[in-house]
């Protein structure tokens, strides 16, 4: 039987939990109170060994995309008409299925968000959603499934690309994704870090050239019907004279791929063509890129590319880069420069966010309109650091003397805190732990959210993946270096208003009383 995709992937892409308090809504005559979520992820990555100190927000184009297309159509509620309860009974009245029939979309929802491709924090919200309480709450699973998921990859991405000192980064996962997620995967760690990627489809979709070489299958097929590695490197260099990159390690690297790859090499040269390089899929890829490098050298190519692949991430390139400036110099070769002709394929774990497969975004009620009055609401953990801050709120970078990056600020929505001499900053849990900041102390100031869609409709110009890299390159530089480090990073501070804390603290009192 196949699968309905187009079912599946509009508005139905939810959790039954939704559509079921929907209907209590609609039956208790909450559906359409203005109401307000936030969301926000608790903790940063940590992947066992190494951990993240910053995200990289993603996720939010392609959310809007799906919002402005996502309805209830005759065959989602046909679908619903058919749930029944656990004594035959319809699940979903009829009326309550009419009312989401003339009003089940997103025309109603106001949505202001941190940009993409801006650092982001654990607490201080990413995305804030306004509008009728019960489509409100039928946006949560797919906004927590799109943001949640891109954000996770970008950051990969950005640590990835970080750790290989701006060399190119290819992304290679697609065949290892999580079936489609390999195009949001894909999309996400272009945004976050990776130059290229192997993804044909979304590489085109995104205006992208797609990158790659060729596989050991190749090697392998001219071997078994009786040619050599040789004549399989000389039929792709025929094929593909100024994209000719060889994976030399099918048989043995550097007693015959590399010899053969040179040969085949010399004979463009010949022609008047440029060979890219050479791939190393396994093997101590340090040493051998030592090698490699001296062999291309000696034959007069210095400029030939190395791409390495085979299970990297950021802690394994950052492993490779500081082997090969140990070992290098033993065999008088300049470390920097094979670093400098360094390629990196990423595939699994970029593509799986391996070591930590999820970010743990949340979706929370924060506020009600009622007789025309915000009521802030509180969630109370036994976690202190997992209780909700409650209300309308805006997010503020501050900025320190240097320009850098020194906390992020809940503010209540209604305050102007570039106007306050001395700025509080409280911890969002511990009363025990606040810093005063004095107004000449902060260099710059600017709110984090903007506004993307007004009732509905697009407000806001989504900006190109050149711009996304770019904010994303802005912001990390302005992280002090040890929140950049890949293990153990420094915590980057986000703290509340005093005003913000206030109003926290005398709700959980009177939920505590009540």
């Amino acid at each position: 039987m196949s699968v309905a995709l187009p079912l599946a992937e509009g508005i139905l892409f939810t959790d039954y939990y939704q559509l079921t308090m929907a209907q209590l809504y609609y039956r208790a005559g909450l559906h359409e109170t203005p109401a307000q979520f936030d969301h926000f992820f608790r903790n940063y990555p940590n992947y066992g060994d190494h951990q993240a100190g910053y995200c990289v927000c993603a996720g939010l184009g392609t959310l809007v995309e799906w919002m402005q297309r996502a309805h209830f159509g005759e065959a989602e509620i046909a679908c619903l008409r058919a749930q029944r309860t656990r004594s035959g009974c319809p699940m979903f009245a009829d009326d309550f299925l009419a009312w989401l029939r003339r009003n089940g979309d997103f025309s109603s929802i106001t949505l202001r968000a941190v940009p993409e491709g801006r650092v982001v924090h654990p607490h201080a919200p990413i995305t804030i959603v306004e509008g009728p309480l019960a489509m409100a709450q039928l946006l949560e699973t797919a906004l927590l499934n799109q943001i949640n998921f891109q954000t996770l990859i970008a950051t990969k991405a950005a640590r990835i690309h970080e750790s290989g000192q701006g060399r190119v980064v290819l992304e290679f996962g697609v065949r290892r994704a999580q079936d489609r997620g390999a195009n949001a995967g894909t999309r996400a760690a272009l945004i976050g870090g990776a130059d290229y990627s192997s993804n044909v489809g979304m590489s085109c979709a995104l205006g992208f050239p797609p990158k790659g070489t060729h596989a050991h299958s190749m090697v392998q097929a001219f071997i078994a019907l009786g040619g050599s590695e040789y004549d399989a490197f000389r039929a792709y260099a025929e094929v593909y004279p100024d994209d000719c990159l060889l994976l030399v390690d099918t048989v043995n690297t550097l007693e015959s791929g590399m010899p053969n790859a040179i040969k085949v090499f010399e004979e463009l040269r010949t022609k008047g063509h440029k060979p890219v390089g050479v791939r190393l899929d396994s093997g101590d890829l340090a040493y051998l890129s030592i090698q490699v490098a001296r062999m291309l050298d000696d034959a007069g190519f210095p400029d030939a590319l190395i791409v390495l692949s085979n299970q990297l991430d950021e802690l394994v390139i950052w492993q490779i880069t500081d082997q090969i400036r140990r070992e290098a110099p033993r065999y008088g070769m300049d470390a920097d420069a094979i670093i400098r002709r360094l390629v990196y394929g990423v595939g699994t774990n970029l593509i799986t966010s391996m070591g930590d497969p999820a970010l743990d975004g949340v979706y929370k009620l924060v506020s009600l309109r009622q007789n025309g009055e915000w009521r802030p609401a509180i969630k109370i953990s036994e976690t202190p650091i997992k209780t909700l801050n409650p209300g309308h709120k805006s997010v503020w970078r501050l900025y320190d003397r240097r320009g850098m990056a020194t906390a992020d600020l809940l503010c209540l929505q209604d305050e102007t805190p570039q106007a306050w001499r001395t700025i509080t900053l409280r911890h969002p849990s511990d009363h025990t732990k606040f810093r005063l900041l004095r107004a000449e102390d902060v260099s710059a100031m600017e709110p984090l959210l903007v506004e993307v869609l007004r009732e509905g409709q697009l407000v806001y110009e989504l900006p190109t993946i050149e711009a996304m890299r770019a904010i994303r390159q802005q912001d990390i530089e302005r992280l002090d270096p040890g929140v950049r480090r890949l293990i153990r990073p420094h915590e980057y501070h986000v703290s509340l208003s005093q005003a913000l804390w206030d109003l926290k603290q005398r709700l959980i009192q009177e939920a505590q009383r009540g």
